[in-house]
């Protein structure tokens, strides 16, 4: 930070007046190396405090400067990571690597001006903000700072662009009235709202198919109802597509034959077969543990068990620690309770046998989400001598009544309506 005050100060200078480039030669290092540390001096106060405090780093800080005042904050925050870990009421702040705040900064605020809907060069599209070839806030307006980018040019402030997306969308509705307003998500289409959603209208796509299996698609075709349209709302906002809007369009809707219907109820058939394969494997598994952990004997003393334990638990991402949690009847009593709080509560109150069975439950759930996972319940149960044949039975039968409890409610549900329409 010295440094850049250094050079801020030469630059400040009347008189001899010195440029970016005299300092740079003056002091033997880039001009590039020159405009990023003077960045520095404009760094936002709570990054220059957080710089102080060592919290962060030369490179976050040369990143950071980068940013609009108003922007620096939030990235700030994007610096760290909070963990919680053992039974700490208050997070830990990790900082996070240099990159990872680049990534950011490139996810969530540079955004590329070569990708702009609108024209770069028109002055009345938002006038307060102008061009963005004349725009001081684009990248390529100050190559020495941004020198990363390379040839690439893009916008840092996302409020602007955004504004003259949104402009941009509303010239091109008022210049052609009949233009098809669509948004890229899927959902019902808002009261009152002249844009579709996604599930209410076939794309044209405008590139030629690749192969003969492509020609055949929909959005390979055209028809007499294809019309033009323009983002209004979601990804890729303000872009012109080829639509076709109609549902009765036989190109892009063709009415199901009875083969295809037959297809639908085939494969929705396999998938309802496939879950409840995967319900019962699940339900199997968990049976399996819980009867491997209660075949754990005691051997370690409390204070070691929970230490481990403890630890171990940590480790655990929150829905494995959820599936442990239910095992043992740990439950959320409203929405806000943390999972991880309330477990290391439980095993605080814990008695060293049932320590030892947790012990055990959490590494064989480790082992499990590195290695095969039914192998892994196995090698336990074959330990702890415990029949995974007869559990995985016994789940089965019981997966068997419910469906079967489900079959006489339809049919019955389905009965009553036949009597009471011969009784009419």
């Amino acid at each position: 930070m010295e440094e850049a005050s250094g050079f801020r100060a030469l630059l400040n200078l009347e008189e001899p007046k010195y440029s970016i480039e005299q300092i740079a030669a003056r002091t033997g290092k880039s001009p590039a190396y020159v405009a990023a540390r003077l960045k520095l001096t404009e760094l936002a106060p709570a990054v220059v405090e957080a710089f102080h405090r060592e919290e962060i780093g030369v490179g976050h800080a040369l990143l950071l400067a980068k940013l609009l005042p108003e922007q620096q904050e939030q990235a700030l925050a994007a610096c760290f990571k909070e963990v919680y870990s053992g039974g700490s009421e208050k997070p830990a702040r990790i900082l996070l690597p240099v990159r990872q705040l680049r990534f950011w900064i490139e996810s969530n605020i540079l955004l590329m001006l070569k990708l702009a809907p609108f024209d770069k060069r028109d002055t009345q599209l938002v006038p307060a903000a102008g061009s963005c070839v004349d725009c001081p806030k684009r990248t390529g307006h100050n190559k020495l700072l941004f020198s990363d980018m390379g040839k690439q040019d893009a916008c840092t402030d996302p409020t602007c662009y955004h504004a003259k997306v949104d402009a941009h969308v509303a010239k091109s509705i008022a210049a052609k009235p009949k233009l098809v307003q669509i948004s890229t998500a899927y959902g019902q289409q808002q009261e009152g709202s002249a844009t579709l959603p996604r599930n209410r209208y076939i794309e044209i796509r405008p590139e030629k198919p690749a192969t003969k299996e492509e020609a055949t698609r929909p959005e390979f075709k055209t028809c007499k109802y294809t019309i033009e349209a323009i983002i209004s709302d979601g990804i890729d906002k303000g872009e012109f597509r080829k639509v076709c809007t109609e549902a009765n369009c036989p190109v892009h809707h063709p009415k199901k034959r009875p083969h295809q219907i037959a297809d639908d109820s085939k494969w929705k058939a396999e998938q309802e077969k496939q879950r409840k394969e995967q319900a019962i494997a699940n339900t199997t598994g968990i049976r399996i543990l819980a009867a491997i952990t209660a075949a754990v004997p005691v051997r370690l003393m409390k204070r070691d068990l929970l230490f481990v334990v403890e630890r171990l638990a940590s480790l655990l991402d929150e829905n494995r620690l959820a599936i442990i949690a239910r095992q043992h009847g740990i439950k959320k009593a409203k929405e806000s309770d943390s999972i991880g709080k309330l477990f290391t509560a439980y095993l605080r109150r814990a008695e060293e046998c049932e320590l030892g069975r947790i012990l055990v439950e959490i590494t064989i759930i480790h082992a499990a989400t590195r290695q095969n996972a039914t192998q892994v319940l196995r090698d336990a149960a074959t330990v702890y001598k415990v029949d995974v044949d007869a559990i995985g039975l016994k789940v089965k039968q019981e997966f068997s009544a419910k469906e079967k409890v489900k079959v006489a409610k339809r049919t019955t549900a389905q009965a009553v309506p036949q009597k009471a329409k011969k009784s009419a």
